[in-house]
């Protein structure tokens, strides 16, 4: 049997490869995705008082560190059993919900997700990155986004007091409130933010949906699982952000999950295979099923479109309008297409743009009464966010001292790793059939994983027994003097 290695995979944070078996017919005959690398917070935190663990675990990742430190907040807040006040609540969401979720979601799309469909699947690889976009759309486009996530970036600075590593949550609220000077710029950039989302939704229908070899591609059955949809929803059973319960809809759209925080280990567990330290989330009370779709799946999806599929609409009056459009054009609720998460995370991006103008003009965030002082005995607590990735869990163990005895993460990533383990085998099945598994379509096998917008560093905790080691040893003319390896 052949093997085809991508190795490593592209435009994603954390590294991974696929490896791709060929029947002697030339027909792909298994797909694994491997995740190589281990983070080990979930033992770092441990001995360290909770209170601090909102700021180290913002160091998990360079690209979702706000998701982090938000879902890490709200578990320290349960832990201390304290009610943050309303206008902390309501600057979390700001931060959260508006500024950073436009950060990340601008990011991915047109430096990680548009390449494959703005300059082609095909192009040279050295083409099919932000530059090649820019090239593409023009200097002036270019120029629009670089400025807008510039935008964010400051303001998540001026707000938190870092972008990258924010400082800002603590038990019982918010370390400082904010200006009459950030809410006018809030004010001033927030309009123009959701006329750059509805604007990057109409390059999406010019440039993808316009175009019927993509359009086609996004339909196609090798880009289509079928499998459940997880997203935190509002008390209206409409998209949110930050706080809700944890909806969960099987395959054929039907809500077989409604969780609280607290509820979370009665209703996710996680299966391990050896070949990779990402572990394998799926429905607890349906069983781990193996690696199959249908409506009868224990597993599930939580990337933009689940938590669209997941709700009943959006929150904002312009991005469900653009809900409607999407749901239109894909052919009904809920949509199994994954390329379709592209569109959905415009979607958001417009959602997130709408909340920013709405909590940036709510008088409340400018009151200076941000903190609650915690004086309950610390215990247990669990705090759950939309990670950009999908639902992020944060569960925190103290002794009544308030030092962390146990953590246990489940990233966004991670429920998602079985998923993207069966959407590249059936895109590998679909583009690779009958044909010689050149650049430009294992590039299409990339797009797969891709579109979930994954975040490996910060998702593996599952380590079997010891690391694997391998040390090639070679000589001044590259051949090899001796090879040790350690599985």
């Amino acid at each position: 049997m052949k093997s085809v290695s991508i190795d490593p995979i592209t435009r994603l944070e954390g590294h991974g490869k696929i490896e791709i078996f060929l029947d002697d017919k030339g027909e792909v005959g298994n797909v694994y995705l491997q995740i190589p690398e281990l983070r080990g917070f979930e033992r770092f935190v441990v001995g360290r008082p909770v209170e601090e663990v909102p700021r180290i675990v913002t160091r998990i990742c360079g690209v979702c560190p706000a998701a982090h430190h938000m879902a890490a907040a709200k578990a320290v807040d349960a832990v201390y059993h304290v009610e943050i006040p309303p206008a902390a609540r309501k600057l979390r969401q700001l931060f959260y919900e508006g500024v950073y979720y436009f950060y990340d979601h601008t990011l991915h799309f047109y430096y990680l997700g548009a390449p494959d469909f703005v300059v082609g699947p095909d192009a040279p690889a050295d083409k099919r990155n932000v530059l090649g976009v820019i090239e593409k759309v023009g200097l002036e486009i270019g120029k629009k986004v670089i400025e807008h996530r510039r935008w964010a970036q400051d303001l998540q600075i001026k707000i938190a007091g870092r972008s990258t590593h924010p400082v800002w949550c603590i038990a019982g609220g918010v370390s400082k409130g904010i200006t009459k000077e950030i809410v006018a710029e809030l004010k001033e950039k927030g309009p123009k933010c959701v006329e750059f989302a509805e604007f990057s939704l109409k390059l999406f229908e010019d440039v993808v949906l316009k175009n019927k070899a993509y359009l086609d591609l996004i339909l196609s059955p090798g880009y289509r699982l079928e499998v459940g949809d997880m997203g935190l929803v509002d008390e209206n059973n409409k998209v949110n952000f930050y706080d809700g319960k944890v909806r969960v809809k099987d395959a054929a759209g039907r809500e077989v999950a409604k969780y609280s925080a607290p509820e979370y280990l009665d209703n996710v567990a996680e299966h391990v295979e050896t070949y990779s330290y990402l572990k394998y989330p799926f429905l607890k009370k349906r069983g781990w099923k193996g690696f199959v779709e249908g409506a009868d799946s224990s597993i599930y999806r939580a990337i933009p479109l689940s938590r669209l599929n997941a709700a009943d609409g959006m929150a904002t009056p312009k991005a469900q309008e653009q809900y409607d459009k999407m749901y239109k054009t894909l052919g009904g609720k809920p949509s199994h297409h994954t390329l379709a998460i592209h569109w959905a995370r415009l979607v958001e991006l417009l959602y997130s743009a709408e909340r920013w103008v709405q909590l940036a003009n709510d008088p409340e965030i400018l009151s200076q009464d941000v903190h609650t002082i915690p004086t309950a005995t610390p215990t247990d607590g669990v705090g759950i966010v939309e990670a950009p990735r999908g639902t992020l869990t944060h569960h925190y163990t103290t002794d009544k001292n308030g030092i962390v005895t146990k953590a246990n993460l489940i990233v966004g990533t991670t429920n998602n790793n079985a998923p993207i383990s069966m959407s590249v085998k059936k895109a590998a099945q679909q583009v690779l059939k009958g044909k010689e598994p050149k650049q430009g379509l294992l590039n299409m096998v990339e797009m797969a994983f891709r579109a979930y917008d994954p975040c490996f560093s910060c998702a593996t905790h599952s380590l079997p027994g010891q690391m694997p080691l391998e040390i090639t040893v070679r000589e001044a003319d590259g051949s090899v003097r001796y090879h040790l390896k350690r599985d």
